[in-house]
């Protein structure tokens, strides 16, 4: 090698894998994992670059995997490759005042839900009666349907739209905090928790071209000028 890098350990979201920013023009999806995940195995045998995956997200992604009708080659690689860790939840310790953040957060979020939910309630009660029943009989969706269908859209944005909201994301960030290792992801929430949490992150997009410069920066054959 030309030279020396030092030591990288990533955690790895669901997000990185499933989202089209790491496919080039026309690459189906299956294709573009296989390619990351041989990405991932050069970096590893040539340059010691550690990528970890918590139990909980690596069965969320081998879910939405298999939905999508992937090849089990990908599985086989995604279990070589990529180490499935459990985070130390007893051990690793979150400062309070990340703690009061999100009790902060999800108070005004609660509200704002709330607020969605009162202009969903009077734009019903000012709906004509007869939008209260389809005009046509083929049409299943009424006027006041339409309103609870949007304000559904808006209550979920209004909650969940950039914060944690499951487990599997805690546990990303918890193992990152355990192994002093970046976060990898395309979750909005995850990143900016990841902030909060003063751990390093990078977007999935991001991540096939990083490990790219890291192998061309050390001379591996293949990745040079």
């Amino acid at each position: 090698m030309s030279g020396e890098l030092p030591r990288q350990q990533f955690v790895l979201d669901t997000s990185l894998f499933i989202t089209e920013e790491i496919r080039a023009e026309d690459e189906s999806l299956e294709a573009a994992v296989l390619r990351l995940l041989d990405l991932v195995a050069t970096a590893r045998l040539e340059l010691g670059v550690s990528c970890y995956m918590p139990p909980s997200i690596h069965d969320e992604l081998v879910t939405m995997l298999r939905d999508r009708g992937v090849a089990d080659e990908v599985f086989s690689r995604l279990d070589t490759w990529v180490i499935r860790k459990s985070p130390d939840r007893y051990g690793v310790t979150i400062p309070a005042d990340i703690v009061y953040e999100f009790i902060d957060e999800m108070s005004d979020r609660v509200d704002r839900g709330l607020r969605v939910s009162e202009e969903a309630l009077r734009e019903v009660e000012q709906l004509d009666p007869e939008d209260l029943t389809a005009a046509d009989p083929d049409e299943y969706m009424t006027e006041a349907d339409r309103v609870l269908s949007d304000m559904r859209d808006k209550y979920r944005r209004a909650l969940r739209q950039g914060i944690l909201d499951s487990r599997e994301d805690f546990d990303l960030l918890v193992l990152a905090r355990e192994l002093e290792a970046g976060v990898v992801t395309e979750d909005r929430g995850v990143i900016s928790w990841a902030d909060a949490f003063g751990l390093r992150y990078l977007r999935g997009g991001q991540f096939p071209t990083l490990l790219e410069e890291y192998l061309r920066a050390t001379g591996v054959d293949g990745y040079g000028d």
